[in-house]
């Protein structure tokens, strides 16, 4: 069985952040595009470990799973957790709606993706706001 964690990470507040992640299916193999039918987005602050509020402007925001998976693993400079590489990078767009307004605070950045089938992929960030 697969274990699911949050991702830890840091971003000054007010910045953009490009969030890299290997995604996998339940057998392990890396997630490509072409088995996913929809992609989205939302952002929420953390106030403490249960309360959120929902970061305006970046909320339940549709992505193009070809704009953020990879058929095959990457490894390149921006990589810097192992050797196999990552399929999934996603550079947060703040040009309307800043996604990170609160130095000091915690933010938690939640993926969805859903196959064919409609079954539900999700991963997040964990980030501290500097």
């Amino acid at each position: 069985m697969l274990t699911a964690h949050d991702l830890c990470g840091a971003v000054h507040r007010g910045a953009t952040a490009t969030l890299l992640a290997r995604v996998v299916d339940d057998g392990g193999a890396p997630l490509g595009p072409a088995g996913i039918a929809s992609a989205s987005y939302s952002i929420e602050e953390l106030s403490d470990a249960s309360a959120t509020s929902p970061v305006a402007g970046h909320q339940a925001i549709d992505l193009e799973a070809d704009d953020v998976l990879f058929a095959t693993l990457q490894n390149d400079d921006h990589w810097l957790v192992d050797e196999l590489g990552y399929n999934f990078r996603h550079r947060i767009d703040v040009t309307d709606a800043p996604a990170f307004p609160t130095s000091g605070n915690r933010c938690l950045v939640r993926y969805e993706l859903r196959d064919a089938d409609g079954q539900p992929v999700v991963f997040r960030f964990r980030l501290e706001v500097l």
